[in-house]
């Protein structure tokens, strides 16, 4: 089995997929091997990412909270982040007056516009809903919580919440080439991270850890690239993930994805 991030490692800055990774990535399930997205991403996000690669089956999403095979619903493993958590969480956001998002299975919210909103919206190709946060937590099932930094008073709000809620929640940050100098925190239940999705899907479709293939530029691409039995960082991936991992690849740019595919699976 394949297993792909998407932003950073599929997706580049513009948005686009290279063409070489489409062409490499089809080889590789004509060839019998399994592709599944791995993201950080919602569901909704990835339909444009799924559809240009023709994939079907079974996906990792938000971060691993959800393995999901999107086309018809069917769920292998959910891991919402309790409601205790996310309340408290929401409680504080509101006396720092900083900016949260929570996510459900198909809808997203906050409870004020951001000038983030755009990005969801013309990149990530998702409409927020403006509710009352504390309604939406004790209401729904929430996957992930999420907050964006990119101006000095986002990221010491950011720091906060991370330091006061490190022990029940666990933290990890992602970043696009879409959006220099801008960290997206995903915000999950402390037993989530792509790793344990990877091998909880490994289990569900009887693949051996051992027989897949991880590729990823992100910290919360770390967990992935240690389950894999092969773990590839991007050229453009962070430090921390190229110390762990096996192999380094080109960057996004560069097709990094497809001179992966042919090295170690072609």
């Amino acid at each position: 089995m394949l297993v792909l991030d998407v932003d950073g490692t599929l997706v580049d800055a513009k948005g686009n997929i290279n063409k070489r990774d489409i062409e490499a990535i089809h080889k590789a399930t004509e060839s019998g091997v399994t592709v599944a997205l791995s993201t950080g991403r919602v569901t909704l996000a990835c339909n444009r990412v799924l559809k240009e690669l023709d994939l079907d089956g079974y996906h990792i999403f938000f971060d691993g909270a959800l393995v999901v095979n999107p086309h018809t619903g069917d769920v292998v493993h959910s891991r919402p982040i309790k409601k205790e958590s996310v309340l408290a969480a929401v409680d504080h956001c509101r006396e720092k007056n900083a900016y949260l998002e929570l996510y459900s299975h198909s809808a997203f919210y906050a409870d004020k516009a951001n000038w983030t909103d755009e990005i969801h919206r013309l990149f990530f190709n998702v409409s927020i809903s403006l509710e009352d946060l504390a309604r939406v937590g004790q209401s729904n099932d929430i996957l992930k919580m999420g907050t964006i930094a990119k101006h000095e008073d986002e990221f010491a709000q950011a720091n906060e919440l991370m330091s006061k809620f490190k022990d029940v929640l666990r933290f990890s940050i992602a970043r696009s080439p879409a959006f220099p100098g801008v960290d997206f925190f995903n915000i999950l239940d402390p037993e989530v991270s792509k790793g344990n999705a990877l091998k909880v899907l490994c289990k569900y479709l009887g693949i051996p850890v051992e027989q897949t293939l991880a590729i990823g530029d992100g910290l919360n691409d770390i967990s992935l690239i240690q389950s894999a039995g092969l773990g590839v960082a991007m050229g453009n991936a962070f430090p921390e993930v190229k110390e762990v991992a096996d192999q380094v690849t080109q960057s996004v740019d560069q097709g990094g994805v497809s001179r992966a595919i042919h090295n170690y699976i072609l």
